[in-house]
């Protein structure tokens, strides 16, 4: 029997006065492809008094974009929802024939498409030390499943996982000097690993991670959904929202 998680999410604000509140997007529901069902899901806003439309991004992520017409002296946004944590087998997919083995070109109608995701930044020198290694272990005509399979695996005894509360994520050097990470560095790390592999890959988490988007706040994180690996038939098995 599955097990059904309910949770509960607020933002609160308060002003000494009755402020102009600007426009707001709001990231706090899961995409429509997430695969974990969802069972119920409110949002609720306060003031009442606004003006909500329901948009997607590029990526089918959900935004809520919020207008309040009139001054406010306070601001909550709360979401609930509840989510069936049924098992998801990660394998659950198919591989193109042209892609089941390491190294492999991708269609060219498709390499179009992954462009902005096979953009790699320069790599550090811990980097590329690592990618020099990982690639001394590489087999002629190894199956690409398998390979990734195992990159991930060696990730995971050489990074720690660790709770971060500071914002922002560290660059893939930190990340190898410290040995240690939050799951969007080791995220980010594993996307700078793939796309110098020549191989597409999003920011993902594995878990939801939400994101409010406030334009009087500078910098405010914005994280995508991802997607994994190689091409998959019909679609690629895909994680929860971030």
């Amino acid at each position: 029997m599955a097990i059904r998680v309910a949770l509960h999410h607020r933002t609160s604000y308060r002003f000494d006065r009755a402020v102009k509140v600007s426009p707001h997007e709001i990231r706090l529901r899961p995409a429509p492809h997430c695969r974990t069902p969802v069972l119920g899901y409110s949002l609720n806003v306060d003031p009442a008094k606004n003006f909500l439309n329901w948009q997607q991004d590029p990526y089918g992520n959900w935004i809520a974009r919020l207008v309040f017409p009139d001054p406010a002296t306070a601001l909550d946004i709360t979401v609930d929802l509840v989510a069936d944590m049924t098992v998801v087998n990660p394998f659950d997919f198919f591989v193109e024939p042209y892609a089941e083995t390491y190294p492999f070109a991708y269609a060219p109608a498709l390499a179009k498409e992954l462009i902005p995701f096979l953009d790699a930044a320069p790599a550090g020198p811990r980097l590329a030390a690592w990618l020099a290694a990982f690639r001394s272990t590489l087999r002629a005509n190894e199956r690409t499943v398998e390979m990734l399979v195992r990159l991930n695996q060696q990730l995971q005894h050489e990074i720690r996982y660790l709770v971060r509360m500071e914002p922002g994520v560290q660059t893939p050097e930190e990340t190898f000097d410290r040995a240690q990470g939050s799951c969007r560095d080791s995220g980010w790390l594993l996307v700078q690993i793939l796309r110098q592999l020549g191989l597409q890959k999003r920011s993902f988490h594995i878990h939801q991670s939400c994101t409010i988007t406030h334009p009087h706040e500078p910098g405010s994180a914005r994280e995508r959904n991802g997607e994994v690996m190689a091409p998959a038939c019909p679609q690629p098995a895909r994680t929860f929202m971030t």
